[in-house]
Parts: structure tokens; sequence; C-alpha cells
């Protein structure tokens, strides 16, 4: 059966006639006094917003929005449901979209990176904050339970006591405290007929290893689950290196293999995909209205090139750990190269990717939109945040190309009535 459309939102940060459109969206459902006292203004301000008589700021677009009754992004029935953990900013969600899923819970504590979400995604269910303090039989029953969840290490000292006492012991014993317990108590409750994890590669060897093995006992043995594991590099997909650890679990024995997973060689791509063009064929987003870039200029806003006063100190951390034979430093890179991880610091300085701009002029940082598209995401994506909060937000997120090939690697097995093929099922990367 095809796909599901998704309805988009399509939010822009500025323009008179989107506030207003947002503005007579609400008071179809709201009083003056009401959507006054929530954007903190006076019911005056409203009415003469409404007269036209003065212009609201673009930024109470996001708050309007909160005040929309919530549309379900599908019409009709998507080919399978699944829930958003540890969310993010929706990378992984928007890779089960793509192949039809329809999201049905969301999870995600960092109120900047719902604000972010919420620009992005609409749903027919709040944005939900700590996991720890929804009860799993308050989650909507799922085919899919997504998790990118934090690396933590479990306590063994509990564990050890339990043992020399002859004791059983469990999941609960073993990860309670962490974010990864939370994760298995939804699975042991709603019972999902699949699940993707997703976290950094030293998952493997956190805490020498007793971290992984913890997570893959308590996912296999405990829980039941068939489990598969594949280490992946962003850089078959996205110019830059990116190995994240990705855990498929099945309720049932299906015949899924990551070594049918399609992944074009490394290298085919650079930067020169990602940057912003400067020969006057940068695309005009409406929603960026020239924050990153100058069109009138055709360059990148000056703010993102680096100080004297930073540049030079860059310079010589790098060379005080060069004579120490440390290889700390900055990575300096043109539109033919492959970039660094992008990292939740990366608002700090910047130093792991810096654009080189020639011999007479310092190199600057990616803009949040260049991040954006080193990550994968489409120039429609918006950036309701500060440059700091982006930064943060796309360091900690996923390349979404890895997850839309992962998604379609599963597809068969979330729609399929028969959950067990002969043989592993590829799919055509075109």
């Amino acid at each position: 059966m095809p796909a599901p459309t998704p309805i988009a939102t399509v939010l822009t940060t500025g323009g008179d006639d989107a506030v207003l459109a947002y503005l007579k969206a609400a008071r179809e459902h709201h009083t003056q006094a009401k959507i006054a006292k929530f954007l903190k203004t006076t019911p005056r301000t409203i009415r003469r917003w409404e007269a036209r008589q003065s212009v609201p700021p673009p930024y109470v677009i996001h708050a309007l929005q909160q005040l929309l009754p919530l549309d379900l992004p599908f019409e009709g029935e998507a080919a399978f449901s699944f829930i958003d953990l540890f969310a993010g900013i929706g990378g992984i969600r928007s890779a089960f979209e793509s192949i039809g899923g329809r999201c049905v819970f969301t999870s995600e504590w960092d109120s900047y990176a719902q604000k972010t979400y919420a620009e992005n995604f609409r749903d027919g269910h709040a944005l939900n904050g700590d996991i720890t303090q929804v009860r799993a039989a308050d989650i909507p029953d799922h085919d899919v339970l997504l998790a990118g969840f934090p690396c933590q290490p479990f306590s063994i000292a509990g564990v050890s006591k339990k043992n020399a006492l002859g004791k059983a012991h469990g999941f609960a014993c073993e990860t309670q405290g962490t974010l990864f317990f939370d994760v298995a108590r939804i699975i042991a409750e709603k019972r999902p007929r699949a699940f993707l994890l997703e976290n950094v590669k030293n998952l493997t060897s956190h805490d020498k290893g007793r971290t992984f093995t913890v997570i893959k006992r308590t996912l296999s043995e405990e829980l039941g689950y068939h489990i598969h594991t594949r280490v992946i590099d962003g850089a078959h997909f996205v110019p830059q290196h990116r190995e994240r650890i990705l855990i498929v679990g099945f309720r049932e024995p299906v015949a899924f293999d990551f070594d049918a997973l399609p992944l074009p060689p490394k290298g085919q791509h650079t930067l020169k995909e990602i940057l912003h063009r400067t020969d006057g064929s940068e695309p005009q987003l409406p929603w960026d209205d020239g924050r990153f870039f100058d069109h009138v200029k055709n360059k990148v806003q000056d703010k993102y090139t680096l100080t004297d006063k930073l540049w030079r100190y860059l310079q010589n951390y790098a060379e005080k750990h060069r004579a120490k034979g440390n290889g700390f430093g900055f990575g300096l890179v043109t539109k033919d190269n492959i970039a660094r991880t992008l990292s939740a610091r990366y608002y700090k300085d910047g130093s792991e990717i810096l654009v080189n701009q020639g011999k007479r002029k310092n190199p600057r940082r990616l803009t949040p939109r260049e991040c954006a598209r080193l990550m994968g995401f489409p120039d429609t994506f918006r950036i309701p945040v500060s440059d700091t909060r982006a930064y943060k937000q796309f360091g900690n997120s996923v390349v979404v190309d890895v997850m839309v090939h992962v998604a379609r690697l599963m597809q068969p097995y979330l729609e399929a009535d028969i959950l067990e093929p002969e043989l592993p099922l590829r799919y055509a990367t075109a």
C-alpha cells in the first residue's frame, strides 16, 4: 500500500502575513484575552494586530502555534506506528516517516530542542518532557520504538551483592538510574514489534565494555528480542566522519541482516555539497531570512568568521600540542574535504571544522544551515533557536541519511504479515 504523505507544517520566522495567519487561526479557538495572557501582552495589543494598526513581531509565531489544536500528520491509516524517545530535533523520526510510519508519542527533555522539534513536526500528541516521569502504561501502543539514548555507566554494586546472596536480579536492578532503563521498561510493557536504538560508537567500549554487555543482555535475554548491531560511518552519505552504533531488535525472529544494507563508498561526498554557494546559486530560504547568508553580497555573514584573537588562540593551542607530540588542534577544511565529527561543543570555537577562506582572511565556522546540511537535513528544516542552541542540537543529532537507509532495511519486517522471509531483503538505493 502506498505510504501516507505527511502534512508538513510550514512555519516562517518572518513576514507579517504569516504571523497574522497564525493569529487568525488562534482566534478561532481562543479569546483575545486568553491569547494576550499566553503571549504576555494586552488584549488591546491583540486587537491592534487584528486591525492591522500595528505589526506583531515574527517570533510570536511559535507561541501561537502552541495555541492551535494539534493535527494528525497523516490522513488515513499509516503503514505502522512508532514512538520517538530522546527525540532531539527529530532526525530518526524523519527517516521513519519517510517510509510511511506515524509517530504517536514523543519525548524530549530539552526545551530548546522541543522548540525546534515543534517547529518542524505537527502531531496529534503533545511533546512529553522527562521520560523518567512517564508511566510506560500511559504510552500509546506502537509497532516500533526509536531512541537515541545517552551513554551512561551501569552500577554493578547492587548486582554483585545480590549474586553473593543468591538473589535473582534483572534489568530493573542492573540498569536502574540510567536512561536506558526507561527504554527497557517501555519495551517490557508495550512489546513493540521492533526497535532501533542509536548511540555513539564508544558505547561498545564504555566502562570497559560492561555497558554494552548489560544492554545486549537486557534486550536479548531479559526482554527476549532478537538483536542486530552495526557501527556505521555517516561518511557513506554525507561529507562528515561520524561513527555511530545502531542496535536493531525484533520481537520475532526475522531475516534482517545489516550486511544487506547498501553502503555507498566513502569519499564520494565533499563539503562542496553543504557549504553556502557564493556564485549566486545559493537558494533563498524565506525561513532563514538572511540570517546565515547575505544574498546581496553573495557571502556568508561576517559573524561566522573567527576574530583575530580566537584564531590566534587556536593556532597557538595547536602549536603547543604539536610540540608535545599530541594531535590536538583545529580542523581546517576546504570544499574538497570531508569534515571531522560535528560535536555539541561546536558553538564554543568551531575548532573541529573551520572553513578556509584564503590567506588574507581568517577561517570561519560553519553556519547552522550548513550544519543542518552536514547532518542530512533538508533546507526546508526550520532553525528557530539561537546559533549556540542550533550548534548543540545538530552536534547531538543523527545523520538522517543513515537512518533512512536503516529504516528502509527494516521496512519489510514492519509492514509484512509474515515476519520470517527466507532470505535477507535488500532494497534499491534509487
